[in-house]
């Protein structure tokens, strides 16, 4: 029996995710939140509610960095809530600029150490991730998904809002939308949503019982799981049709990208789009596989591990078997699992011209025809992605880690 206490995390960029979380809240029931608006001054308030009793808790903002003061004070928190007899369950309301994927990693990840009469470890020894419930508003989500506004929460916050915001919804095992008054704007969020997140309840309302929402989540959601490199990309079963103009598109190739001509045809991913994401094979990097993420105009490029076919005997041993799996199904005797896999959700942009950019990115006949060659081309994809249109040379949506970043 899993006699963890259950957590239930809310969030959204909604003024309405206050309300959610407070919805929530009944005897044995209690809502935390850390509000960041008070940042710039280097302080977080903490606030813990139950039905009896609401406590306001200031807290320095540890090594000047939100995920550190966050860890060394959620965390324990959670872990210390779950001692209490009258705690059923525990509410995380987020603030609207962190990203459910980032807090949950932290919860089974990071070990919570040195506390006193507990044995060090992650606080997923203590709770268990029940719902991810996302709130959003229909008048401004979209704008705010395409866009390329940055967070800027703190100074070296490179985040846009276009990432935080698609990032709650991907996440999402239910979502609540407060309606708008445009109706054809309505419908186009509605097929957004099935197309990000299909596996997730949606109610349209202001004023929701979340309580319910909850009853509907399917035993396929995620509650709380991370996604790695060589997960699917279609997760559940989203609508391959067209929907008022949105569409998910899958890209597929056998041969390697030339680094430099996917370095220009990459900005088609960043107009018209709501979501890329997938791997790709660089030619220049034959051992490993790049992780390319787009939000709107925000997009991060990460190492996604080596490729099953240069991994040594020992790092195949701990392969997932689904990896193996799928990979035997494409196998190819000189490359091996080397190939690429891009699914875009699309929303204002011409399906023709991505699959064109990408597909002449690709390496001709000839340049596939000579490996001995592709070492010797420049790569702006290296240890960092050198961005020529940015002043520094570093692209600034650019993480270097393959994880959810628990440092930003």
């Amino acid at each position: 029996m899993d006699t963890r206490t259950p957590l239930i995390v809310v969030s959204g960029r909604d003024p309405g995710t206050a309300g959610a979380a407070a919805s929530l809240l009944k005897a044995g029931t209690i809502v935390v939140h850390h509000d960041l608006r008070e940042l710039a001054q280097g302080l977080v308030r903490r606030t813990v509610t139950t039905v009896d009793d609401r406590r306001d808790t200031p807290l320095e903002l540890a090594h000047g960095c939100v995920s550190c003061t966050l860890r060394e004070d959620l965390l324990p928190l959670l872990r210390s809530l779950h001692r209490r007899s009258n705690v059923d369950r525990i509410v995380l309301r987020l603030d609207p600029q962190l990203e459910p994927e980032a807090v949950c990693w932290a919860i089974e990840h990071v070990v919570v150490a040195d506390v006193v009469g507990q044995i060090d470890g992650p606080a997923a020894r203590d709770v268990r991730v029940d719902a991810v419930v996302t709130c959003l508003d229909a008048a401004t989500w979209l704008d705010d998904a395409s866009g390329d506004e940055e967070v800027s929460t703190t100074p070296d916050d490179e985040r846009t809002v276009a990432q935080v915001v698609v990032g709650q919804v991907e996440f999402a095992d239910a979502l609540v939308v407060r309606p708008g008054a445009d109706g054809w704007q309505q419908a186009r969020l509605h097929a957004v949503l099935t197309r990000l997140a299909p596996d997730a309840p949606v109610v349209w309302s202001a004023t929701p019982d979340v309580e319910a929402l909850l009853l509907r989540i399917p035993p396929t959601a995620r509650r709380g799981e991370i996604s790695g490199a060589y997960s699917p990309l279609l997760r559940g079963q989203p609508p391959l049709d067209d929907d008022c103009g949105v569409r998910l598109l899958e890209f597929a190739a056998q041969r390697p990208f030339h680094p430099e001509r996917l370095h220009e045809a990459i900005d088609v991913l960043l107009d018209g789009v709501i979501r890329t994401r997938g791997r790709v094979w660089v030619a220049t990097q034959p051992d490993t596989a790049l992780l390319i993420e787009s939000a709107g105009g925000g997009l991060r490029v990460a190492h996604a591990g080596p490729w099953l076919a240069s991994m040594t005997p020992e790092q195949l041993a701990e392969a997932p078997d689904t990896r193996l799996a799928m990979a035997a199904l494409r196998w190819d005797d000189t490359y091996g699992d080397r190939d690429t896999s891009l699914v875009v959700l699309v929303h204002d942009a011409d399906p023709e011209a991505i699959f064109g950019a990408l597909g002449e990115a690709l390496l001709t006949d000839d340049e596939f025809a000579h490996p001995e060659l592709w070492p010797m081309w420049d790569d702006p994809f290296g240890d960092h992605h050198r961005d020529p249109c940015t002043d520094d040379g570093v692209d600034a949506g650019t993480r270097a880690d393959a994880q959810p970043n628990t440092e930003r």
